[in-house]
């Protein structure tokens, strides 16, 4: 299963970015975040492996994050027209996912971040929630970037959040 989704962040490249790729703001915006830290390698860097734990409801995700790209690999200078890919992998059991961030500049104050997920099935359940359940995924694709865009534009924090 494959799809993409986007948002515009009322902030310059820059500054949608620096906030994007700091470890110490996640739990602020990635609804569900318990954990999430590096067992090799230094966060956000190619090649870094991480453990994630998410909260979903009733349910605890752990899961195996791998950094694959990240370019610029230097974020503290993006000159106008720089295209900023933030990609890793993600393995829990009975899924594997690839998420594909791009960020663009879409004006002098405005981002475009596009994110492409893709995602595979083992096991007959895992299988079977894929294929029953696609919209789900993408629905928690979008409510990560809603939230990430409340954070960046208004410093809501969803552990204030009452669902």
């Amino acid at each position: 299963m494959k799809y993409t989704v986007s948002t515009e962040i009322a902030l310059p490249l820059d500054r949608a970015v620096q906030l994007l790729a700091d470890p110490a703001q996640l739990p602020q915006w990635l609804r569900g975040l318990v954990l999430h830290e590096p067992i090799q390698g230094t966060h956000g860097q190619v090649g870094t492996t991480s453990r994630v734990v998410l909260q979903m409801g009733e349910q605890k995700i752990e899961a195996t994050e791998t950094i694959t790209r990240r370019e610029p690999a230097d974020l503290a200078e993006l000159p106008r027209g720089t295209v900023v890919h933030f990609e890793r992998e993600i393995v829990s059991e009975g899924m594997w996912s690839a998420v594909r961030d791009r960020l663009t500049e879409a004006g002098p104050q405005t981002t475009l971040w596009e994110s492409e997920s893709e995602y595979r099935f083992t096991g007959l359940m895992m299988r079977l929630v894929g294929v029953v359940m696609p919209g789900a995924f993408r629905k928690q694709s979008r409510q990560h970037m809603a939230d990430f865009k409340a954070f960046a534009e208004q410093g809501h924090d969803v552990r204030d959040a009452r669902d």
